[in-house]
């Protein structure tokens, strides 16, 4: 991944990596990685696809080395800063990969930006159902600033990381995992990653589970070209989603990769890579249509539209 490059919007320092083909020169991928994550979670399959796209990779506020003010961490708050990032750098339209949280962000991108969203692509999502593991849940609950303060003390923090990395290297598929999550339980130690995080999780979160989903808006993508990703063994956003996508969007390209689990792009890089690059040289980009798009709002759901529309068509 190439050095660290920052932009301040609104006040705020983002940081990103910019990569690849030059602008203009090749399709552009916006990837948006998960929650408490940063950028480097696309260092695996980086090289593969910068070899053939723009690609654009920035840490979302609250996130990485990106400011963490007080202000708003909702999907459609973060979409908006994606939205402003891509016109400072000259990004007209692109193609949006987005992991866990960050597919919850690309989802709610297209929704919000369909004339700047040319593919969707997801990687075991939030917003398709409710349920999400119970280690999540509780950074909504009272008292969540208090215990991670307790569990990211110097000693502690790294009693704890210890921990779930010797339980990572069991080879056991139900902490495959903890890695990922020692890394950011590491960066919880920094006051405003813990904020943000907190705030994130309550706007989407509650004790039963999601209370933030695409349910209800799922038809629009039949104007979009989609494709979602998971894990066999995804402990976080459980793979049985996948299955709700075939339901509520059924011309999207779902894809289950065996061993592997809610970091499919770091399990199996290389596949993951190929799988990116396959969807975006055999669909052709969505582009905007008012009338299109207005009509689908007005009819509400896929049960109008003809089920054999060309795919130039999607667009």
């Amino acid at each position: 991944m190439p050095d660290t490059e920052f932009l301040t919007i609104h006040g705020h320092r983002r940081a990103y990596a910019l990569g690849g083909r030059p602008i203009g020169t090749a399709p552009a991928l916006l990837l948006l990685h998960g929650l408490g994550c940063d950028r480097h979670t696309w260092d695996p399959v980086w090289d593969h696809l910068a070899e053939r796209y723009t690609l654009l990779a920035p840490d979302m506020l609250g996130h990485g080395e990106s400011d963490k003010p007080r202000g708003d961490y909702s999907p459609g708050g973060y979409a908006n800063g994606m939205r402003d990032l891509l016109t400072v750098l000259g990004i007209d339209r692109v193609s949006v990969l987005g992991h866990s949280f960050g597919g919850a962000v690309a989802m709610q991108f297209a929704y919000q930006f369909p004339e700047r969203t040319q593919r969707l692509m997801l990687a075991g999502p939030g917003g398709l159902g409710t349920e999400v593991t119970a280690a999540i849940r509780v950074l909504g609950l009272p008292g969540y600033d208090l215990a991670l303060r307790l569990a990211t003390l110097p000693g502690v923090r790294h009693v704890n990381t210890t921990a779930l990395r010797l339980l990572r290297s069991s080879g056991l598929k139900d902490f495959r995992d903890l890695g990922e999550v020692a890394d950011i339980v590491e960066s919880l130690k920094e006051p405003g990653k813990r904020y943000a995080m907190h705030r994130l999780v309550t706007g989407v979160i509650d004790w039963r589970g999601q209370t933030v989903t695409m349910r209800d808006r799922a038809y629009l993508t039949e104007a979009m070209p989609l494709c979602v990703v998971w894990g066999t063994d995804d402990r976080v956003v459980p793979v049985a989603h996948a299955k709700i996508v075939s339901e509520l969007a059924p011309r999207a390209r779902v894809v289950v990769m065996d061993d592997s689990g809610h970091f499919p792009h770091k399990d199996h890089p290389e596949e993951f890579a190929d799988l990116v690059d396959d969807f975006i040289s055999t669909t052709q980009p969505a582009t905007y249509s008012r009338a299109r798009w207005r009509r689908l709002l007005r009819d509400g759901g896929p049960a109008h539209l003809s089920p054999v529309e060309p795919a130039s068509e999607l667009a």
